[in-house]
């Protein structure tokens, strides 16, 4: 069987992409080997660079060059409160609210045993460490609202509180600038359930 030529190979790496299926993946390396070979060049060695230098913060688990990195280096930030994400973009969207002040905890997924996801591969034993470190006194639980989130949350949320701590999870409800009319039912009943005194 002959070898795939280079952009063949180039066709199939792109494919690595989320969303990226096999004719926009030609597309891309089409547009970048006619239009673009300098940026095809920085990305190559962009994508080299993070490759070998990024790594996992062995505190909170997200993406970093150093042991630990800069929000858990920061003093600043109130230790009795603890953010479990998770993905680092997750992590990057509540830092962008300014709200939260804590550290975080970044599982980089959710429970999925239909795809071999368990506590195992999302770092649970790293987690339960860091959760009962005697500081943290609050775990939010930041994961998403589809099943695999939905049971991570519940997952992570009886093993901490079986061990006394106190867990809570972000609100669900109606977005803001929203019209009732136009927002689907599930949501509707979520925000009626999880409603607060004003």
């Amino acid at each position: 069987m002959k070898p795939l030529s280079s952009l063949q190979n180039l066709v199939q790496a792109l494919r690595h992409l989320p969303g990226i299926g096999p004719k926009s993946a030609q597309r891309i390396a089409y547009h970048l080997l006619q239009h673009d070979r300098d940026g095809a060049l920085e990305l190559s060695k962009a994508l080299s660079d993070a490759a070998n230098r990024v790594r996992h913060c062995v505190r909170c688990n997200t993406f970093t060059e150093d042991e630990i990195c800069d929000m858990c280096r920061d003093p600043e930030r109130d230790a009795s409160l603890l953010c479990v994400t998770e993905t680092p973009a997750d992590q990057m969207m509540i830092e962008q609210t300014l709200t939260f002040r804590g550290y975080y905890f970044v599982l980089m997924g959710s429970l999925s045993p239909l795809d071999g996801i368990g506590p195992k591969e999302i770092r649970f034993d790293k987690l339960i460490e860091r959760a009962t470190d005697g500081v943290v006194k609050e775990v939010i639980l930041a994961t998403s609202f589809n099943n695999e989130g939905e049971a991570t949350a519940h997952y992570i949320g009886e093993m901490l509180k079986a061990r006394g701590l106190r867990v809570s999870r972000l609100a669900r409800g109606v977005p803001v600038g929203a019209e009732l009319e136009y927002v689907d039912v599930g949501t509707i009943a979520r925000a009626f359930l999880d409603r607060r005194l004003t």
